[in-house]
């Protein structure tokens, strides 16, 4: 992990609160330290570790702030803040996975999904963040459209044999995204599948000008380039006349939703949807039937940025029971209160291991309720739920809703 100094004790001239906006810092303010959230937080699930739960990471910052800029630095000076404490803070906010869980059930209202990558973006606006490989995102966006250094060419290479090519050009735009592309190509593959079953002419954009849509540098905290990254793809879509932008990955559409219109300078030229809204239409009005039974058992695990993100709950369950013979099962959490899978937040490669950790809960619970399969519909819990896998003795069926929707058209 990059930081400030190597050696030094304390540290001077700190600014805590410059990019924070007003309701963020009311927030930080608002946290009374009750401790609820200690029961809903997946990072205690596997370590245990309350020095990095979430009103701790407040409790810090506030202090910082306070010791700084607040009451305690106009009447007894600004203090000097040490660098331990900033090595602390950054591995409490970067080990997060940025659930929004905590969030979800604070009665003080905390938009935690929110404030964590705005506070992880003045660590590193401090140097104390990103944490590697988190720190080599930019360069590589930059470079090559993607932050998995892949070549941008590359991108469509797992195209379906048994589907027309897209046009570049047209009304319905579908953006496939970069973990998507390159991590979890099932999915991808199950996405246009559905989407030509559906009947309706759709659009990519070419390989190289599909490129990254600023979530991972968003959520690493790595917010500088992020409009200047994000407006020729925009521009890109409204020039081949797109009015409704259609992407599967929880975390594009999230981005896309709440971010792309501020680094755009104002409302988008076209609506975002996320690809279960458009293939639950599809279904209700008839272009799409499924003929193949699937006569199982199967859970469907809510994505952390789809569910409390931007509040996609029920559509994946509704295309997933007009399925022939399935009995959809639900995990005790579930919607927005699901529990998150490990993947989120960029830490995926950072914290392997408590990302490995909570995917074999989410495996452990699919088991006991005696699921074939757990269905997923984000590229990140795809990659990583399958990761965890890997030597598992509780072993399970991990698939895409598309991918597992396609098979059985």
């Amino acid at each position: 992990m990059p930081i400030k100094s190597n050696n030094p004790k304390v540290t001077e001239n700190f600014n805590f609160t410059s990019t924070l906006t007003k309701r963020q810092l009311i927030e930080l303010e608002a946290c009374t330290r009750c401790g609820a959230c200690l029961t809903q937080c997946p990072i205690q699930d596997v370590t245990g570790d309350t020095s990095i739960s979430p009103p701790d990471k407040i409790a810090l910052f506030r202090s910082l702030i306070n010791r700084t800029e607040g009451f305690q630095a106009k009447f007894m000076g600004q203090a000097k803040i040490h660098d331990d404490e900033l090595k602390h803070l950054s591995r409490s906010l970067w080990e997060c996975t940025t659930c929004g869980r905590c969030g979800e059930m604070c009665e003080a209202g905390i938009f935690s999904q929110r404030l964590w990558p705005f506070l992880r973006a003045k660590m590193v606006e401090l140097g104390y963040g990103p944490w590697e490989p988190q720190n080599m995102m930019e360069e590589v966006a930059l470079r090559t459209g993607n932050v998995y250094n892949q070549p941008a060419e590359n991108r469509y290479d797992w195209w379906p044999e048994d589907c027309p090519p897209y046009k570049e050009e047209g009304e319905i735009a579908y953006y496939t995204g970069c973990t998507t592309a390159y991590e979890s190509q099932p999915m991808a593959i199950g996405d246009v599948r559905m989407l030509t079953a559906n009947k309706i002419d759709f659009m990519m954009l070419p390989p190289e000008k599909e490129i990254c849509c600023g979530f991972p540098l968003y959520v690493s905290g790595q917010h500088k380039i992020l409009p200047d990254l994000v407006r020729p793809v925009i521009q890109d879509y409204a020039d081949r006349g797109v009015k409704t932008l259609i992407s599967s990955c929880p975390c594009c559409c999230n981005v896309m939703t709440r971010d792309w219109p501020r680094w755009w300078g104002g409302k988008l030229p076209f609506k975002i949807r996320h690809m279960s809204q458009f293939i639950l239409e599809g279904l209700k009005e008839g272009r799409i039937k499924f003929n193949k039974p699937l006569n199982e058992k199967i859970v469907y695990d809510d994505p952390c940025y789809l569910a409390r993100g931007v509040g996609v709950t029920e559509e994946p369950r509704e295309i997933l029971k007009h399925l022939p013979g399935v009995d959809l099962a639900e995990f005790k959490d579930n919607r927005e209160m699901a529990r998150c899978c490990g993947a989120g937040g960029a830490v995926k490669k950072v914290f392997s291991e408590n990302a490995i950790k909570m995917g074999r809960i989410a495996i452990d619970e699919a088991r006991e309720l005696g699921a074939k399969k757990l269905v997923l519909s984000c590229p990140a819990c795809f990659q990583k739920v399958n990761e965890s896998r890997e030597g598992y003795a509780e072993d399970i069926e991990v698939v895409d809703i598309m991918k597992l929707c396609s098979e059985h058209l």
